[in-house]
């Protein structure tokens, strides 16, 4: 386990937007920076990063934290492997304690894992460079083809050898389990449990990585082919591989896509591999199968550019215009570059240089209106079938487009291409794009139904029916699901995570005889007065876990609780730090005229005399009006079942609690609402 002290270190060093910017290509906005979040399908940019509070947050989906839990998230990491990664990038020393047993158990299976790609990948290099069947049969295949052995390095290349099991003996004598073997598919089992055999043997390996390089599965080209088994294999989908949401290559392009502002995309391995050699490095593949959304939100991370690059043959073509529509749902700018006939983005590569293949790409490269009316107006001819079908495939690809403008601007281009009238062209847009989203605010629906998130609406001037009802829908359930208990602890939490160990009352001259009390000891004397406590099994957590705290010395709530190794409660700290909790103007108004603007954001420390008291009051009011609704519901029952006693004693406690009310109501005056 990572000592506290090793644990400070991290923190303070690790700068967020240094963090981020690894991920979210990042702008400017005032003293914070904004990009697309990482972790939804974000269209218009919502995550922003704070370097004064060295925080990160997206006011969309809720996500954000520390650079600790955007690692963890990000990089599906756990807390200590996070905490590692952060120290690695700032080489920093990590002083560990032993684990107890509990600790050690808690290392999941996903890391395990992990651990066994990284040896699986140090093994096949070693075998590439250094065994005699890998250096004349895997490193001759790599430098036949051009590769420089710094390229085959740079890409972590590797041999796996013929031998029906020799990787899995050797992984099995280092001490790495057989069931982590099979699930991570290195490794075949037989039905009948009577033997393993490796997976990709002789085979040339390719590691596929994340966006931080480590290495969730491999791609493999056997050598000598043998009958029924594919020329490339890929890793099986497991805990940690799937193969719709990886790119190969990324991990190597992140920057350079993001210093050039386009991303070329391409098919295969050796496509991306060739391509850097020749010094283009904004190059990532889809591995040989057809784009997913998944792999273009990748990309809208660091890009909305995006370059598609295929074989100029028709299956090159036919896997250009698949990947098309995707793109343009995603509010990407596509172009489509096609190479000469016979020609593919290796063999093209291999023939360049930086300069001559650019060159190339931006002498070639046209929009996906005009690709596909070139591409199509060949084969339909004079044909009006072929046309109107030509036409129709056009406007399908336009209708996905989720910017007014953009849209517009396609639809005057091809107006002109295909001499057609630009209004009936607007008509046929509008009718599919609604038939589109109809579509898909249906599956959202149904996806919200399974427990999936709902889509927010794309653009404002349109909200067909089958929206109109789900937002209906979803204000009812929001009504039936709220809850003024948990939203008045989460205020005195506020005061808590940010104020916790700041006095409240001092001995002064003028009372002298004062227990002194932080806001802390505060809160929970006045909770335990009354013979209450907090409700929200979160906010009960992080109160409690506060008062523990106490006892250290060095113990400071907002950074112990964002650098917390539950996600939840990292969560709920960030959100509680962040400038969006102000004062509201009736709370300005409640300090009367001599607090001035700048004086009142619940920031400042001035008014903590004032507010924790009223946030408590306000909670047990809350308290209060939830056991008189109580009550009234009980009373109706007894009244109906004729419990008359049952009845009177409901009745003179309803009359207890209303007593309570008016007082705190009396205190209370006009309501401070601390906006969120």
């Amino acid at each position: 386990m990572i000592d506290r002290g090793t644990i400070d270190r991290i923190i303070n060093a690790a700068d967020i937007v240094d963090v981020v910017s690894q991920f979210v290509n990042l702008k400017r906005r005032g003293v914070n920076y904004v990009g697309l979040c990482p972790f939804h399908e974000d269209k218009t940019p919502s995550f922003y990063v704070s370097p004064s509070k060295n925080i990160c947050k997206c006011f969309s989906c809720g996500e954000g934290g520390t650079s600790v839990h955007f690692i963890m998230k990000h990089e599906q990491l756990s807390y200590v492997e996070a905490l590692r990664y952060l120290a690695k990038k700032y080489n920093i020393e990590v002083q560990e304690r032993e684990l107890s047993d509990e600790e050690k158990e808690a290392y999941n299976e996903r890391e395990s894992l992990f651990i066994l790609n990284e040896y699986a990948r140090d093994y096949f290099v070693n075998i590439l460079h250094n065994h005699i069947e890998g250096k004349t049969v895997g490193l001759s295949y790599f430098e036949e083809r051009g590769f420089r052995e710094d390229i085959i390095r740079k890409f972590q290349l590797g041999y796996c050898l013929e031998e029906r099991d020799a990787f899995t003996q050797e992984a099995l004598k280092a001490g790495y389990k057989k069931d982590y073997l099979v699930k991570t598919g290195l490794t075949f089992e037989a039905n009948d449990n009577s033997y393993l055999a490796d997976r990709f043997r002789g085979r040339v390996m390719f590691p596929i990585h994340t966006i931080s390089g480590k290495v969730v599965g491999f791609g493999g080209r056997i050598l000598k082919m043998r009958e029924k088994v594919g020329k490339y294999v890929n890793s099986p989908e497991s805990e940690i591989y799937h193969k719709a949401s990886e790119l190969y290559g990324l991990y190597l392009a992140k920057q350079a896509i993001t210093k050039n502002d386009c991303c070329y995309l391409v098919e295969g391995y050796t496509d991306v591999i060739s391509m850097h050699q020749a010094g283009i490095e904004n190059v990532v593949a889809s591995s040989g199968t057809a784009l997913t959304p998944g792999q273009i939100k990748l990309i809208h991370r660091f890009t909305s550019n995006v370059t598609v690059i295929y074989d100029g043959d028709a299956a090159g073509i036919k896997a250009a215009l698949r990947g098309i529509d995707l793109l343009l749902e995603q509010g990407m700018n596509i172009k489509v570059v096609l190479l000469p006939e016979g020609e593919d983005p290796d063999s093209f590569a291999r023939k360049q240089n930086a300069t001559s293949l650019n060159k190339y790409i931006s002498d070639n490269e046209v929009d996906f209106i005009r690709f596909k009316t070139q591409l199509l107006l060949g084969d339909a001819g004079e044909d009006p079938t072929k046309r109107a079908s030509l036409i129709t495939d056009i406007v399908n690809s336009i209708s996905v487009i989720p910017d007014n403008i953009m849209r517009s601007v396609y639809i005057k281009d091809c107006s002109r291409l295909m001499e057609i009238d630009e209004q009936l062209l607007v008509r046929e847009v509008s009718r599919k794009r609604r038939a589109h989203l109809d579509h898909k605010y249906t599956d959202s629906q149904r996806g919200e139904e399974r427990g999936g998130m709902p889509l927010a609406p794309p653009e404002e001037d349109y909200i067909p029916q089958i929206e109109q009802n789900r937002q209906q829908q979803q204000a009812q359930k929001k009504g039936l699901r709220g809850n003024p208990i948990h939203a008045n602890e989460l205020k005195v939490l506020y005061f808590v995570i940010r104020y916790g160990t700041h006095m409240l009352i001092e001995v002064t001259e003028e009372n002298p005889d004062a227990q002194p009390m932080n806001v802390i000891q505060y809160v929970k004397l006045d909770l335990e007065n009354d013979g209450l406590w907090f409700t929200h099994p979160t906010y009960k957590q992080i109160f409690e876990e506060a008062v523990e705290q106490l006892s250290n010395t060095d113990f400071v709530p907002s950074r112990y609780f964002l650098a917390h190794p539950d996600p939840g409660v990292s969560r709920i700290a960030a959100e509680l730090v962040s400038d969006r909790h102000e004062l509201s103007k009736i709370h300005i108004k409640q300090f009367g005229e001599n607090v001035s603007k700048e004086d009142t954001p619940l920031a400042e420390e001035n008014h903590l005399t004032r507010n924790v008291p009223w946030v408590l009051a306000e909670l047990k009011n809350a308290y209060i009006e939830q056991r008189i609704a109580e009550v009234n519901e009980q009373l109706k029952e007894k009244e109906k079942a004729g419990d008359y006693e049952a009845v009177l004693a409901l009745m003179a406690e309803r009359k207890n609690l209303k007593d309570i009310k008016k007082i705190l109501d009396k205190y209370l005056g006009e309501r401070i609402v601390l906006s969120r």
